[in-house]
């Protein structure tokens, strides 16, 4: 039996185990897929406990993803442009450390918005925020094709580190001259905690962005934000925090298990109704 796991502190709030085993019972896999929760000070000693344990693997969340890119043997070129791991492959050359958010965002962007949504939408993306996630995305919207990526923060010099992903690609704008960005933003980005349960919404308005453009935001809870239900009223296409999260878990699955899944409706449906317990 193949094992797998998530680890992070805290870790009980994870829908991991949710997804992956809804997936090792409907594909009819004999496997598991486990919670371990890990202090900070004991996390190397866990990675390299990681194939003595027996596990193909397992998923990376905070506090923990910087310190598996150096801890890991190798690493995937999307996780070096990104500089964190959230996912862990045990192979006979030791421990492979890949960044699946980048491709998690951009396939569920591609789900939601159709292949075409660039050509559609316009080439400019904007994104808000410059931490952990606005660096996957950036990495995994340049390996789309994007051509023009604007990051806006409120951190000049955090924003500006992100430049190294794809310096040709990559524009640095003040906070202060989004408004201005959003003229000719094909699709809009929320990377930032604002709007999450327990935070301030996002304040920004939207009457500036094309009629074409789109809204994502990486908030799922709650599912539907206040940008995003700003977005719909305008009419404009908007693409939910949820789906990024089930389309990353694919390629770890299907690396520890040797079976690539699908992100279904009825996935979705039952971490939709976890939610919202």
């Amino acid at each position: 039996m193949r094992k797998a796991f998530v680890v992070g502190h805290p870790i009980a709030h994870s829908r991991s185990p949710l997804i992956h085993g809804y997936w090792l019972q409907n594909l009819h896999i004999e496997g598991s897929y486990v919670r371990i929760d890990i202090l900070p000070e004991d996390f190397d000693a866990f990675v390299h406990g990681v194939a003595e344990s027996g596990f193909a693997g397992g998923n990376v969340t905070i506090p923990h993803k910087e310190a598996a890119y150096r801890l890991v043997d190798r690493l995937t070129p999307r996780a070096q442009k990104i500089g964190a791991v959230n996912t862990l492959v045990v192979s006979e050359d030791g421990i492979l450390g890949d960044n699946t958010d980048a491709p998690g965002f951009v396939a569920h962007v591609d789900q939601t918005l159709g292949n075409d949504w660039l050509r559609r939408c316009g080439g400019t993306v904007l994104i808000l925020g410059a931490g952990g996630a606005a660096r996957a995305i950036v990495a995994g919207l340049a390996e789309r094709g994007v051509d023009r990526i604007l990051i806006a923060n409120r951190s000049q010099d955090r924003a500006r580190s992100l430049i190294e992903i794809e310096p040709e690609r990559i524009e640095v704008i003040e906070w202060s001259t989004v408004p201005q960005a959003l003229l000719e933003t094909g699709l809009l980005v929320n990377t930032t905690s604002l709007g999450m349960i327990g935070h301030a919404p996002l304040d920004i308005s939207l009457d500036a962005l094309p009629a074409t453009a789109a809204v994502a935001d990486i908030v799922y809870a709650p599912l539907e934000t206040t940008l995003l239900k700003t977005a719909r009223a305008r009419g404009l296409a908007t693409v939910d925090g949820l789906g990024m999260l089930l389309h990353q878990a694919v390629p770890g699955f299907e690396a520890w298990f040797g079976t690539r899944p699908q992100v279904t409706p009825e996935l979705r449906d039952l971490v939709v109704a976890d939610l919202s317990r």
